[in-house]
This record gives C-alpha cells, sequence and structure tokens, in this order.
C-alpha cells in the first residue's frame, strides 16, 4: 500500500513537472504583474526589475544571467500585443511553434538594447569599428520627474539597405614581400581591401520610448545601445538622451528638496491663515499660519519634496518661504495711532550690513 502511495506521488509530480515544461515559463509571474496588467504597469515592472537583477550588478550570482534573459523574454511578449494574444491562449510553447514567425526572444537585446549604468555599456570588441555616439537633451517637466511618465521620441536612424554595385571593404594595413633579385627582397606595408556587396544609407523613422522614472535627475543619462550613428563595415553607435529638467512656475529642486514662495498679504501675515498649495501630483500641502509672518520666514513640510531616485518610498523636504504683500497708499493719522496701539512696538531704526 505504501509503495503504491509513493508511485502515486512520484506520477503526479512528473505530471505536474511535464506539464510546467510544456507550458513554458510564465512571465506574468517573472514580472510580477497581474495577467491583466497594462502596458505602463509592464514597462515599469521590467524597468524596475531589470535594474535590480542586471548581471553587472550581480557579478557573483551565478544566476542572475539567466534572470535577466527571462526578464527580457517575458517584457518581450507582453509587451507585444499580437505576441501577448498567443501567449495568452498556448503558453510559449504556442510561440515556439512558429505562430509569430520564428523564435521571438531571438532580437531582444539588440532591438532594445537597454543600458542601466552598472557596467559602463555594452561589451565591445576593440577590433571592431563604430559609428559616432549621438548625445541629445531630452526636456522634461518637473512633474514628470515627480510621477514618472513614458516620452515618445521620433528618431530618424538611417538604416543599411542593399545597392547596386560592389565595394571595398574590411581594409586594413599588411606586409607584402616583393622580390627584387637573387637574395633580394623588400618588405613594404599596403592596404588590402576585400569586395563587399555595395549598401546605402536610407533615413527611417522610428519611435523611441523612454521611461522618465521617478526621481530622475537633471544630467542623467539614459542610453540607447545601437541607435546612434551607423558604421558601414562595423557596429552602430549608441543614442544617449540626456534629462534637462525645464524650469518649473512654482517650485525650484534642488536635491531631493524643493522649494516654493508664498506671498500673503499684511492682514494675514499679521493675523494667520490657511491656504493649500497644489503639488506636482495633484494633491493639496495644507499650511496653516497661527502667528506672526515675518518677511523671509521658512516653512518646512516633510516628505513633500521629490521622490528619491534610489528609493521611491523616500522623499525629500519641501521648503515655503514667505513674502509679504504691504498695502499702497498711506494711513491716517489716526489709523496710525490705532495700529500703534495694537502693535504696541517702539519706534526702532537699525542700520547694519546684512548681506
Amino acid at each position: 500500500m505504501a509503495s503504491t502511495l509513493a508511485w502515486s506521488f512520484i506520477a503526479a509530480n512528473l505530471l505536474l513537472l511535464l506539464v510546467q515544461v510544456l507550458a513554458g515559463r510564465d512571465f506574468y509571474k517573472i514580472l510580477g504583474v497581474p495577467r491583466n496588467a497594462d502596458l505602463k504597469q509592464i514597462k515599469r515592472a521590467y524597468r524596475k526589475l531589470a535594474k535590480e537583477h542586471h548581471p553587472d550588478k550581480n557579478r557573483d550570482d551565478p544566476e542572475a544571467e539567466e534572470r535577466f534573459q527571462d526578464l527580457g523574454a517575458a517584457y518581450e511578449v507582453l509587451s507585444d500585443e499580437e505576441k501577448r494574444k498567443v501567449y495568452d491562449r498556448n503558453g510559449e510553447e504556442g510561440l515556439k511553434q512558429g505562430d509569430m514567425g520564428g523564435d521571438p526572444f531571438s532580437s531582444f537585446f539588440g532591438d532594445f538594447g537597454f543600458n542601466f549604468g552598472f557596467g559602463g555599456g555594452r561589451d565591445r570588441d576593440n577590433d571592431v569599428q563604430r559609428g559616432g555616439d549621438v548625445i541629445m537633451d531630452l526636456d522634461v517637466t518637473l512633474e514628470e520627474l515627480y510621477n514618472g511618465d513614458f516620452v515618445e521620441v521620433l528618431r530618424y536612424k538611417p538604416v543599411a539597405k542593399p545597392a547596386k554595385g560592389k565595394r571595398k571593404c574590411n581594409c586594413r594595413m599588411e606586409t607584402v614581400t616583393q622580390q627584387l633579385g637573387p637574395g633580394r627582397f623588400q618588405m613594404s606595408q599596403q592596404q588590402v581591401c576585400d569586395e563587399c556587396p555595395n549598401i546605402k544609407f536610407v533615413p527611417e523613422e522610428k519611435v523611441l520610448e523612454v521611461e522618465i522614472e521617478p526621481g530622475m535627475r537633471d544630467g542623467q543619462e539614459y542610453p540607447f545601445v545601437a541607435e546612434g550613428e551607423p558604421h558601414i563595415d562595423g557596429e552602430p553607435g549608441d543614442l544617449r538622451f540626456i534629462i534637462r529638467q525645464v524650469k518649473h512656475a512654482r517650485f525650484e529642486r534642488k536635491g531631493d528638496d524643493l522649494y516654493t514662495n508664498v506671498t500673503v498679504s499684511l492682514q494675514d501675515a499679521l493675523s494667520g491663515f490657511e491656504m493649500d498649495i497644489v503639488h506636482l501630483d495633484g494633491h493639496k500641502v495644507h499650511i496653516v499660519r497661527d502667528k506672526i509672518t515675518w518677511p523671509g520666514a521658512r516653512m518646512r513640510k516633510s516628505n513633500e519634496g521629490m521622490p528619491n531616485y534610489e528609493n521611491n518610498n523616500v522623499k525629500g523636504s519641501l521648503f515655503i518661504t514667505f513674502d509679504i504683500d504691504f498695502p499702497k497708499g498711506s494711513f491716517t493719522e489716526e489709523e496710525k495711532e490705532g495700529l500703534k496701539a495694537i502693535l504696541k512696538q517702539e519706534s526702532k531704526q537699525t542700520v547694519y550690513n546684512g548681506l
């Protein structure tokens, strides 16, 4: 009886393993998103996990490379509407059976080329010639840097197309030995080239999607590997976007802290006031002043600054500096005496260097 139960247990586990093998990887589980996740959730999850599990950041982990490839495969499928439909119907096996016209993962890293800044970019063979890198400023609003967003950039990229004729390629310097006579020869450097099919570069329109992550900083780099200038006999260069924060009408950013100025009337400055400041995501920061507010007074609101890029759960502070709007015109003698009675201050003037 015990033997029968043991064999039944083994058979059940083998069946479960077979089902898992046939079904392939669970891409939703790999990315940690629900099956009804939208494209923005998928992209955000992939970007976050790819940064955590990048092999350059986990050099001591032998499984890091495999996990990173699983993340790439999951993103490649779930971010593509047609591939996702096939995967939802038939799993990874359905993709491998040719529903999508071949291996859906073969070009993932070449096409998307994400670089997360851990190892200084792609590994390069020093002997391989490369096209030039393209460096572009990308204007980003403070709202986008606070909330995070996806920004689409239209890129016209030169793409190699077949052309008529042949061209010289793979040119290199080789040493050539020439016989000058009996017992005499000469060695010299000579350029030697192969003949390759001719090509021409045709500009093609391509939309690149840059993810602005919460807390990104001005001057931060966002690279696209192999999206730079092409090289006729080598690899294309890289395209690097430099995040440039656009000046904001209400807030100034310093690190993870935000600064703003509020102007109040003299009446409010003396008697106290309440007000709301609309933040970068639309929520309101409530301010209460129940004491006298002098020109240049500053209030600090903790956890109301920018999210920290490395840890979005941590935020800086919001510093509010108050300016006073004094009334125009003049008071009557009676009003002046009334103010003196209310303020109860002696007349005082001090000359000093306050800079």
